[in-house]
């Protein structure tokens, strides 16, 4: 894939501690997005699923995504952003921190933008705590900001 940074290996990754990793391309949010992942967390709640009433009662005039839709477009996304080689596995192991700063509303375009913070050894591999944000496009505030924790183990 175009514009992926190669991590390639135990001293490609630590060459790269410190560093942003890039930008994962821009996706635009559609309703049924918020619907599908409505109904995979059975979570329901108006502001996310009923168009009408977003357009009489939200602040938004719109549905937004679930905060919880916007963190987990980063496992979605990690895989445009860097291409991994030489370990055995690698494993979103967690986050520390999240916040939802900003609404993102059907329709806006989002993207994943993700920095190698620090490493840590670890048995047999080193975790590594990655600063993950879901930008939305014209917005100066992010949909999610993440300290998200991912563990590469050698094979």
């Amino acid at each position: 894939m175009p514009n992926t940074t190669i991590i390639d290996g135990m001293d490609g990754l630590r060459s790269l501690a410190g560093q942003k990793l890039g930008v994962s391309e821009w996706k635009e949010l559609a309703y049924e997005d918020i619907v599908r992942f409505a109904e995979a967390t059975g979570d329901f709640q108006w502001i996310h699923v009923d168009r009408e009433r977003c357009k009489r009662e939200s602040p938004f005039g719109v549905p937004i995504a679930h905060g919880y839709f916007s963190v987990s477009r980063i496992a979605g996304l990690f895989f445009e952003i860097v291409d991994i080689r030489g370990f055995g596995l690698v494993l979103n192991y967690g986050l520390n921190k999240v916040r939802f700063p900003a609404p993102l509303k059907v329709g806006a375009r989002y993207r994943l933008s993700l920095e190698l913070k620090e490493l840590k050894d670890i048995p047999k591999g080193v975790e590594a705590l990655m600063l993950a944000t879901i930008e939305i496009e014209g917005e100066s505030k992010p949909a999610c900001a993440a300290e998200a924790v991912y563990r590469f183990m050698q094979g």
